[in-house]
């Protein structure tokens, strides 16, 4: 099972709850949350970039008593840089130009692409142990994430929760009241982007219409203006999830598009 986040500030829980959260501040992703010694725990920080799309950092991760800090084209373990491949006490780290990638024995596997997409996978073992942006991953939808007992909270809210207290932090709690734009307007051409040709093989892994919603926030969020990282960065996103759930998207990068 994977979580995942990516692009303009959408997260995809464990569960399969899909929202968006823009904190810029550092957030539990995911952590091991059941007993008083965490296995692991993986935090993000996203800030916006040159052109104002948001990016991830850093990442911070704990795997037993190990720690490792991600940053682009940079690994390090324990407060010293090292060199990848690197392998320790059950943790693997391998990175290229594009992306870093870390098994860890314990049953968790981390991707990042060093810009906005990052997926975290996990044995299952870990059901209904977790806590953080990813959720709980209890199997169920919703409950516990955006309703837990007798309130319901949204995912603005859900998100400031996840906030890792650091005392000289300087960052904002994005506001809550604030209602995302529905975006109609955009789901035609999401739909015809996402059931081109290209994704024929994808069509019946995933849940299609999860990823033509977040494709019509990203066409809000741009103004219309057609940089590749508001029409691509949800594409691409389906394409990763495909691959990992056995699919085989075609090649749907063009000259002139993404």
């Amino acid at each position: 099972y994977v979580c995942s986040t990516w692009g303009n500030n959408h997260f995809k829980t464990f569960d399969g709850d899909v929202y968006q959260f823009p904190g810029v501040c550092e957030y539990n992703f995911v952590s091991d949350c059941q007993e008083a010694y965490k296995e692991f725990s993986v935090h993000i920080q996203r800030a916006l970039n040159s052109n104002g799309h948001p990016e991830i950092q850093y990442i911070l991760m704990k795997i037993k008593d190990i720690m490792v800090y991600l940053k682009p084209n940079l690994v390090v373990v324990d407060g010293r840089i090292v060199k990848t491949p690197y392998y320790s006490s059950g943790v693997l780290i391998e990175s290229n130009e594009i992306y870093t990638k870390i098994y860890a024995k314990l049953g968790l596997i981390l991707m990042w692409n060093q810009q906005d997409a990052l997926m975290v996978e996990l044995d299952n073992k870990f059901n209904n142990h977790t806590c953080g942006l990813c959720g709980d991953y209890n199997g169920i939808q919703i409950y516990n994430e955006f309703i837990k007992g007798d309130a319901s909270y949204n995912s603005i809210t859900y998100g400031n929760m996840q906030k890792i207290s650091k005392p000289n932090a300087k960052c904002e709690d994005p506001d809550e009241t604030q209602a995302l734009p529905s975006c109609n307007e955009h789901h035609d051409e999401c739909q015809r982007l996402l059931t081109s040709p290209a994704f024929a093989d994808c069509r019946l892994r995933l849940n299609l219409e999860m990823y033509i919603q977040a494709c019509m926030q990203d066409k809000c969020a741009c103004n219309g203006k057609d940089d590749s990282f508001c029409l691509c960065s949800t594409i691409s996103e389906y394409s990763r999830q495909c691959s990992h759930a056995g699919g085989r998207p075609g090649e749907w990068r063009t000259q002139n598009f993404c």
